[in-house]
């Protein structure tokens, strides 16, 4: 439950956060902190408020944008697993996410062997192999 009410906090403060609307006010709140310095005398005080204030603000921005990318992230990663699926390509591509970094360097390198192996074995036409071709043949 408590992750699902975080999922939809996040969602919306992100959303919220990326709004002109929202940049707007945070620059019109540090402006009305700037001009309010001569009549706190620059204080520490006065400094304080803005210091915490922004700290705090960061910190907190941090989980959120952390969620989103994350979220993002997986959905991108269901829609290649999708696309992997459905198509001719390799199904032992999909999970590759969750693969070491040596087992994706090893999968890189197979991926580029097979495309020098794929382009050499490919006439010189000159020209593009579907050039030619209109929408209603391909």
């Amino acid at each position: 439950m408590g992750s699902r009410l975080f999922d939809k906090f996040s969602h919306y403060t992100g959303h919220l956060a990326g709004k002109a609307a929202t940049f707007i006010l945070a620059v019109a709140l540090v402006l009305a902190w700037a001009i309010s310095g001569p009549f706190f005398g620059f204080s520490e005080t006065w400094q304080l408020v803005i210091n915490t204030s922004t700290t705090i603000i960061t910190f907190l921005m941090v989980f959120i944008v952390q969620n989103s990318q994350n979220r993002d992230g997986l959905a991108i990663q269901a829609k290649l697993d999708e696309l992997i699926r459905a198509s001719t390509a390799e199904n032992s591509f999909i999970g590759a996410d969750l693969l070491s970094e040596k087992e994706l360097d090893d999968l890189r390198k197979l991926c580029s062997e097979r495309a020098a192996a794929k382009q050499q074995t490919k006439p010189l036409t000159g020209h593009h192999p579907d050039a030619g071709m209109h929408k209603a043949d391909a």
